[in-house]
């Protein structure tokens, strides 16, 4: 059983920054893709950005220039670097690896307000 432990949100201010990390059980060279979604309270889930084990990494339109995806293999963990915070950011993020089936993490709360 493949498990995913996100950390990193919190409340920020508005044009702040904020890096989120995923942490996966086992070795993220076998989960392709990895990625995270977030889902603001009344929305449905949507993705902010997933990565391909080749390094192709796909991002959301408003992602694009301010959030930043990578992997670090030898950790097994997923990072997201968040710049230039809007309140409309502010969302519960999670991750999720395809791993046979699709797995999410349990979600970590990033608010975006002064």
């Amino acid at each position: 059983q493949v498990q995913l432990v996100e950390s990193g949100g919190g409340l920020v201010q508005p044009g702040g920054s904020l890096r989120l990390s995923c942490a996966a059980s086992v070795s993220i060279f076998s989960i392709n893709p990895m990625g995270w979604y977030r889902q603001a309270p009344g929305q449905q889930r949507e993705l902010v950005a997933i990565t391909a084990s080749t390094g192709i990494t796909t991002y959301a339109d408003y992602a694009k220039g301010r959030f930043t995806i990578s992997r670090d293999n030898p950790k097994n963990t997923v990072y997201r670097q968040m710049n230039s915070l809007k309140p409309e950011d502010t969302a519960v993020y999670y991750c999720y690896a395809l791993y046979g089936r699709g797995i999410w993490g349990q979600g970590t709360q990033v608010t975006v307000s002064s």
